[in-house]
């Protein structure tokens, strides 16, 4: 499939792709200016949703929407559907979970989870829920993403990494503590931490648990990072 696609990009007058130069410089402006004679390469992004793709929680979303208005500053947690099963270690989601408990008492972590046929609910430690219901909300649901990232108070998003909630992120001037799953996301994370300097990321082999400590710490880093705001406001 990759073989047949490569070959039939000489077929197309131009390439267009949700990026833009100042995100991607160093791979853009080659492309742009090179395009080997015959392919035009053209970024159109940023190209990101304003508001909801899901209106059967129209309700919910405004719910959270008021909760997190009166919050003084959180961290956004939300990561895609495939969470379930590169979590499905019970020890690194328990890892995780506690890290997210021990972040700074005066932040806000709103964690949001797909709707999935089992209950998400179920893969939170033990007493998770009344330990943090005065700092944190849950929804097993699907999350109103880009309106939370337009929240003032909202500190830093914790992310896998996909493209579309980099730009969303980036969109919004929202620092990013990266832990990427699978696909392109790891390399995202590495040009967001690396490069680019918006995001802080999570250094870990495959078969690692990364402990709650480390969580934590990286998320209380996060708070006082005051380079990473900076360039993710440039």
């Amino acid at each position: 499939m990759f073989l047949q696609r490569a070959k039939n990009m000489n077929l197309v007058d131009g390439i267009s792709f949700n990026s833009f130069l100042e995100l991607e410089i160093s791979a853009i402006k080659p492309l742009v200016h090179r395009g080997h004679g015959k392919i035009g390469f053209y970024p159109v992004g940023p190209i990101t949703q304003t508001g909801s793709s899901n209106n059967d929680v129209v309700a919910d979303e405004h719910e959270c929407l008021k909760w997190l208005k009166n919050q003084p500053q959180f961290c956004f947690v939300c990561f895609f559907w495939k969470w379930w099963n590169t979590f499905s270690n019970t020890d690194q989601s328990a890892s995780f979970w506690f890290g997210i408990e021990r972040a700074p008492s005066d932040s806000v972590s709103a964690a949001y989870l797909e709707t999935t046929s089992e209950d998400p609910l179920k893969f939170l430690p033990k007493g998770f829920l009344e330990r943090t219901k005065e700092k944190c909300l849950i929804l097993p649901s699907w999350a109103p993403q880009v309106e939370i990232l337009e929240q003032n108070s909202v500190g830093g998003f914790l992310s896998h990494c996909g493209w579309n909630s980099v730009l969303n992120s980036i969109q919004e001037g929202v620092p990013i503590v990266a832990w990427p799953l699978f696909a392109e996301q790891a390399m995202n994370a590495v040009m967001l931490s690396d490069g680019l300097k918006v995001a802080l990321r999570l250094k870990f082999e495959d078969d690692e648990i990364v402990e709650k400590e480390k969580i934590a710490n990286m998320i209380k880093f996060l708070w006082k990072g005051k380079k990473v705001r900076q360039c993710v406001k440039e």
